[in-house]
């Protein structure tokens, strides 16, 4: 029990702070969100009050659990990661036409958020233990089949921005790990042949819609367009100081569709305004400002693979969310770390920040 307590003392409660200052602001507008209803049905605020709850617990209760169990049995939950994902495609329940949720009941478990997690520690581990030898073609080729091994499943649900991300967690991983530039053009020209491959046989209308929706925001308004100019209309209504709470009237009226998922950056901006949206930047630069610090104060690579993983995620998802709020990215369905709806993306964040706290505790332990 000291043991534990001390390991609590120890813990970055900057950086939790933040994280729960971005989760109370998710749930201020889910409540928000709940009063626009024609009936108030307070139902997903409720969800959502139980989600951070669980994110919690489950916090503290990674954070406690030495990250040498992640490292070792790291290979068992990949497998577990890709079985769900293979799982989920023949027994999963469709949502917006993605085959990629289980249905249990009370909620509703996504299994692409935790194989997120997967895979940035299974990639620290790689890349950790041929730190040596590390660069070379041989590294990027396996690390990318181990990539693909999980991104494919995504693909095929199809949930492109999980897929997406996936990909990108692996970039990012090689980019900090110091590959060679030509690796990453010979990268991109493949996606770019891919890409080509699949607009003329795989993608289907709509998505063809929505990647041209990024390039013209502005058309078809009435379609592809409506969800971003919504969100435009949103973000520049609120002015300095917002609307107020439950008084934006384009989420209160319902004009933005996704509000509590997607969109949950727009409303902000509506709601609080200038200032608003400004304390949820800085709330992400001081959580990837104290990742950073705490990669350059450990003396584990697997440890410093994971941090910068983590914070690559996170800002990643940040980036993507709220350029989709912007309309400069297309719609693409990833969740804003913390604040949007939803269970198994509010689970998994403070999941993988607890798996940061815990490394952040073992550099300041000697026992």
């Amino acid at each position: 029990m000291g043991k534990l307590l001390y390991y609590f003392k120890k813990l970055d409660w900057a950086l939790f702070s933040f994280a729960l200052l971005l989760a109370s602001f998710g749930l201020t507008e889910s409540y928000s969100i709940a009063l626009g209803q024609e009936t108030t049905d307070l139902l997903n605020f409720k969800k959502q009050i139980l989600f951070v709850f669980v994110g919690l617990v489950a916090f503290f209760l990674v954070s406690a659990v030495d990250y040498d169990f992640w490292k070792n049995f790291g290979k068992y939950f990949y497998i577990l990661s890709f079985l769900s994902l293979i799982t989920v495609l023949f027994f999963g329940q469709t949502v917006r036409g993605t085959k990629g949720w289980f249905d249990l009941g009370l909620f509703n478990l996504q299994p692409v958020e935790f194989a997120k997690i997967i895979l940035i520690i299974s990639l620290a581990n790689f890349f950790a233990s041929h730190a040596v030898k590390m660069r070379s073609l041989w590294q990027m080729t396996i690390s990318g089949a181990m990539t693909m091994v999980l991104a494919i499943p995504a693909f095929m649900q199809p949930d492109f921005g999980s897929a997406l991300l996936l990909i990108s967690i692996w970039l990012i991983m090689m980019i900090f790990a110091g590959f060679n530039k030509k690796y990453f053009i010979g990268i991109f020209l493949v996606t770019a042949i891919a890409f080509a491959g699949l607009w003329f046989s795989y993608f289907k209308e709509y998505q063809k819609e929505r990647i041209m929706t990024f390039i013209k925001p502005t058309a078809n308004l009435l379609s592809s367009g409506y969800n971003v100019n919504q969100a435009l209309i949103a973000v520049g209504s609120g002015g300095l100081w917002g609307r107020g709470v439950g008084f934006g009237s384009q989420s209160q009226l319902k004009f933005l569709p996704e509000a509590q998922t997607d969109f949950i950056f727009a409303v902000i901006c509506e709601e609080f305004g200038f200032l608003g949206s400004g304390l949820i930047f800085f709330a992400y630069l001081f959580i990837f400002y104290r990742c950073l610090l705490a990669a350059k104060k450990t003396n584990n690579d697997f440890g410093i693979f994971v941090i910068l993983g983590a914070s690559g995620l996170i800002f990643i998802e940040m980036f993507i969310n709220i350029s989709m709020n912007l309309g400069i990215m297309p719609v693409v369905g990833i969740s804003l770390p913390f604040l949007s709806y939803g269970g198994s993306s509010v689970v998994s964040s403070f999941i993988l920040i607890g798996i940061v706290e815990n490394i952040i505790i073992k550099s300041k332990t000697n026992f």
